[in-house]
């Protein structure tokens, strides 16, 4: 199982349709409810000119030290992808600001880990606008 976490804290994952890996995408893959996987190690731009038809990315994180999915996030975003946007696997409530920042909805994490890392160590991080570099030197 798994726990799916924005900034109300842990949630249920209510995504319904499944999920494509990016290697098994097909040409003529779009419309509703089309929901990607891509790897860490995958090429954003790849997807341009498809992302309109694409409701949910869902990126992995194969180590918390794997900063890569980030990148991919932020790349996706300024592609213009306004769907849903998922990091998946070994990220910890410390980087829950930079996941948002970085254009992440939400994030979806094992049971064992939110047993770990529970529901209120990422709610301390939910208020990752207030409290962004930009914000405090302003502030």
């Amino acid at each position: 199982m798994t726990v799916i976490i924005n900034d109300k804290g842990f949630n249920a994952d209510d995504w319904t349709t499944p999920i494509t890996p990016a290697a098994e995408l097909a040409a003529n893959d779009a419309g509703n409810g089309l929901a990607i996987d891509l790897p860490s190690d995958a090429e954003p731009y790849d997807l341009e000119g498809r992302l309109d038809g694409i409701d949910m990315i869902r990126i992995d994180f194969p180590s918390f030290a794997d900063g890569r999915g980030f990148t991919i996030a932020a790349q996706l975003r300024r592609l213009g992808f306004h769907g849903r946007l998922r990091a998946r696997g070994h990220v910890i409530a410390d980087q829950y600001a930079m996941a948002r920042r970085s254009g992440f909805d939400e994030v979806e994490i094992s049971d064992e880990l939110a047993e770990r890392q529970p529901e209120a160590q990422w709610l301390r991080r939910a208020n990752w606008q207030d409290h962004s570099y930009q914000n405090r030197l302003r502030g």
